[in-house]
């Protein structure tokens, strides 16, 4: 026993000695960079936390907003993220997505009008067939354009020798500006 209180003493005497020691030395105007760090490592991370949830609930709100116009325009999103996917794998399945819907809608659309729409109006006035040209030769390609018309759309030269994709745009074109009526029997 007497072994423990001489050990105990000593470590007594050692620990005041160092408190004297540090006593004796001026304290630092401003604390230490490590322990500031000690205090703003905790809020910091909380604030990174907070952002990744935020950044991952904007991409999960934006591929809901795809996934209903790809549905709106026909796209497959068999291949949707699961639900414990990572913050990268949404991200590349929203612009997965997001490239397959735009390009579904540019296809469906042709200057911003229903593919189906001029369709039904090509298929009326000349079967859908681009080198149409009616029997007195007045109307002309797919959407029988007169020579006026064709041109307050920009066309030039002949409609039913133009390609098929520019006849389709400058229907469209006419379609934004007058709507049906410049098809009287078959815009309706």
């Amino acid at each position: 026993m007497n072994f423990i209180v001489v050990v105990g003493a000593l470590s007594l005497a050692a620990a005041g000695m160092a408190a004297v020691a540090v006593a004796a030395e001026p304290l630092p105007a401003e604390p230490a960079p490590v322990e500031s760090n000690l205090v703003e490592r905790p809020g910091q991370r909380l604030l990174t936390v907070i952002e990744v949830q935020e950044e991952y609930d904007a991409l999960e709100d934006s591929y809901r907003r795809l996934a209903e116009r790809a549905a709106a325009v026909g796209v497959d999103t068999e291949d949707a993220p699961s639900e414990n996917a990572t913050a990268d794998q949404l991200r590349r399945a929203v612009e997965a997505l997001r490239e397959r819907v735009e390009k579904a809608e540019d296809a469906s659309t042709v200057a911003g009008v229903p593919r189906a729409t001029l369709e039904a109006i090509a298929s009326c006035e000349s079967g859908g067939d681009p080198t149409a040209v009616s029997s007195d030769g007045s109307y002309r390609g797919k959407y029988q354009f007169d020579e006026g018309t064709w041109a307050s759309v920009g066309g030039s030269g002949d409609p039913a020798a133009a390609p098929e994709a520019e006849q389709d745009y400058r229907a469209a074109l006419l379609y934004q500006r007058a709507g049906s009526s410049p098809w009287p029997i078959c815009g309706q």
